[in-house]
């Protein structure tokens, strides 16, 4: 099935956004420009945009019914005079496809003046509403094939069906060795204890229990018997005779 048949008797509308870089066909006062949209049989003309010189905007929009085998859409731009007639500046053929098939088409179109050269452009918006409406007819009549996806199952998360077996690290007879060589301290060692006077005590010693030893020499001197006792020269008073 053809996605533009059955056009026959369906509305399409065209709107007439403007003109620009039109040929100008006054001498001495801006051109009054406006634009003749011709399908079949059915003619429609905008207002005349007053001293719209080269740039007219429009903004009009009208309606056609569509007849099978008719896709193109006659634009005809005119100069409006009021003492003579109306000067051709250009005209364009549309081509009614891309509305007719997709439903929409925003597009600038080239006008050719009397000797085919460039006179201006001529900008149209198309709609067909019908489009969506053979395009999902179309749609329907057509086989679909969606893509298969592969399933992924997500990963299992109970119990586990096999006797979990736990292994023990060996012990080793050494100790663990550092992976880095002991650092020097940037400090010297603290003194040690021993270094120091000891602190004197904060009480007096107690009385003791016992009575102190008796002295190592008594008095008075006991006599050494490896010497005679006698008068030693020097005695004073020296012993008679």
């Amino acid at each position: 099935m053809s996605m533009m048949a059955g056009i026959q008797g369906q509305v399409l509308e065209v709107t007439v956004v403007g003109c620009q870089k039109l040929k100008d066909t006054e001498w001495f006062s801006r051109q009054d420009p406006y634009v003749v949209l011709e399908y079949s049989s059915t003619r429609h003309r905008t207002r005349t945009c007053t001293d719209g010189g080269k740039n007219a905007v429009f903004q009009e929009k009208f309606m056609f019914t569509l007849l099978e085998g008719l896709r193109d859409l006659k634009v005809v731009v005119w100069n409006s005079n009021t003492l003579s007639t109306d000067d051709f500046i250009g005209n364009a053929t549309i081509k009614l496809q891309k509305a007719l098939s997709e439903g929409y088409d925003d597009c600038t179109w080239t006008l050719q003046g009397k000797n085919g050269r460039y006179a201006g452009e001529v900008r149209l918006i198309l709609h067909y509403a019908a489009a969506k409406k053979q395009n999902y007819g179309s749609a329907q009549l057509a086989p679909h094939y969606a893509p298969q996806v592969p399933h992924y199952s997500a990963p299992y998360s109970g119990p586990s069906l096999y006797p979990q077996v736990q292994y023990s690290q060996p012990q080793s007879a050494y100790p663990p060795a550092s992976a880095y060589p002991p650092q020097p301290s940037a400090y010297p060692p603290p003194p040690s204890a021993s270094s120091y006077p000891p602190a004197p005590s904060a009480y007096p010693p107690g009385p003791s229990a016992y009575p102190p030893p008796p002295p190592s020499s008594t008095y008075p001197p006991q006599q050494s018997p490896y010497y005679p006792q006698g008068p030693y020269p020097g005695q004073y008073p020296p012993p008679p005779y």
